[in-house]
């Protein structure tokens, strides 16, 4: 059996950064399905929070698990879920793009806190903000 401990820090935004998720009743919901139907998939989702035009989540992966998979397997299924369950007034869409890096073990406990306080994080900062500080820390082409 393979010992593996890879950390991949995922985020992803609502189509064109709409707002769908705009109540935290709603979020919290969405959150909870989503590390609980990642869970019957086999992808272990150590945290998963947001606001209400991205969500955030950190994830472990396995020895047979790539990321373009499991992003389609959690986008996919969590807007068709939501979108079953009208859950938003309009059609629900994740956007195409996600941003995606991997995660040192000595700074997991860092990500975790920061994708735990979102809702505090996001009085002070846009996504589309926070969006532009990722691509330039992490030095992204676009």
């Amino acid at each position: 059996m393979p010992f593996i401990k890879i950390y991949i820090h995922l985020v992803f935004s609502t189509s064109e950064r709409t707002p769908f998720l705009n109540t935290l009743d709603l979020r919290v919901k969405i959150w909870k399905h989503i590390k609980e139907n990642a869970s019957t998939k086999g992808i272990f989702i150590d945290m998963v929070n947001g606001y209400s035009d991205h969500c955030h989540c950190l994830i472990s992966l396995g020895s047979d698990q790539n990321i373009e998979k499991i992003v389609q397997l959690i986008k996919g299924e969590s807007s068709h879920w939501i979108n079953k369950n009208q859950l938003t007034r309009e059609r629900f869409c994740w956007q195409d793009e996600y941003f995606a890096v991997s995660v040192s073990e000595s700074k997991v406990e860092l990500v975790r806190n920061y994708i735990k306080n979102q809702e505090k994080h996001h009085q002070h900062k846009s996504f589309a903000d926070e969006y532009q500080e990722f691509i330039e820390k992490y030095n992204f082409k676009m």
